[in-house]
């Protein structure tokens, strides 16, 4: 009997050790899978980000509008690197956790085979306790008794041997594989995040680059463009002796005639004034290109 305990305390120690392993490589399994699912959804809304960007990029100034460019197109790389990061996490990581599974089952199977040998043994060994009881005179029950529970014992002792050396193994690899899956997760992040810093980089310098003040000008010679007509300027004859022109002028401000007069017609059609629009949209395109 001190034998069969023995026995049932390997067993309940390899037992344990698939147990967990099953608990756990499930969960990490989940997890992993979990992670790599909402990486992918965070690619998604990056993209529809890099999209607005472009979309809000063409209604603006030149300057504002080449920044904003640059600005979408090194975000729209780190998705490329994301994407990549996704497929690496599916191959490396959540797919090996997943075969795993198969592993332990047939580790299971192997230690459901062990313990039918075992609880073999105890039944013949039960058997020949009560003939011993029983019939203590009848040799012949007892020694076919003896010789099954002798077998029993052989075939547990066997079954016990081959599910330690299972068990060794599964221990083995299962070290291994963790060893393996989780150092190819961090790699795959370092390599991720590091190319991510280099063009989050380059993004930060191109913003901190962008000339606000040029765009300012810009905006603000497209508002003068706009409403110089409605200007006033201050008048260059102060000489009041006269009372005609005065008069002219108050005319002319409480009767306006219906059309310009020629000398504020290139003021009235916008001539000059796309011309100074112009300029410097042109000059923010030619830095950019």
């Amino acid at each position: 009997m001190n034998i069969i305990l023995t026995r049932d305390s390997q067993v309940k120690v390899m037992e344990n050790s698939v147990t967990n392993a099953e608990k756990y490589f499930g969960q990490f399994c989940s997890l992993l899978a979990s992670y790599t699912r909402k990486t992918a959804r965070l690619r998604d809304k990056a993209d529809q980000l890099v999209k607005q960007l472009i979309d809000f990029a063409n209604t603006e100034n030149p300057e504002l509008r080449a920044t904003l460019r640059n600005f979408a197109e090194d975000l729209a790389k780190v998705q490329d690197y994301r994407q990549a990061e996704v497929e690496r996490l599916e191959t490396k990581v959540v797919n090996p956790l997943k075969l795993y599974g198969a592993q332990i089952k047939q580790t299971r199977a192997e230690i459901k085979k062990s313990k039918r040998a075992r609880n073999n043994e105890i039944k013949q060994l039960e058997k020949l306790e009560k003939l011993r009881q029983k019939s203590p005179s009848d040799r012949q029950m007892i020694s076919q008794a003896e010789t099954s529970v002798q077998r029993a014992s052989v075939d547990a002792s066997r079954t016990t041997r081959q599910l330690e050396e299972t068990i060794d193994a599964f221990q083995k690899q299962k070290l291994k594989a963790l060893q393996k899956i989780f150092s190819d997760f961090v790699t795959i992040e370092m390599v991720f995040h590091a190319k991510a810093l280099e063009v989050y980089s380059s993004a930060f310098q191109n913003l901190e680059n962008y000339d606000l003040e040029r765009d300012l000008e810009d905006f603000r010679t497209k508002m003068r463009g706009i409403y110089g007509h409605y200007d006033t300027r201050p008048l260059t004859d102060t000489n009041t002796s006269s009372s005609l022109p005065w008069a002219r002028t108050s005319q002319s401000a409480q009767n306006p005639s219906p059309n310009p007069r020629k000398d504020e017609e290139p003021s009235e059609d916008g001539s000059e004034g796309e011309d100074t629009v112009e300029n410097p949209r042109e000059q923010g395109q030619g830095l950019h290109k």
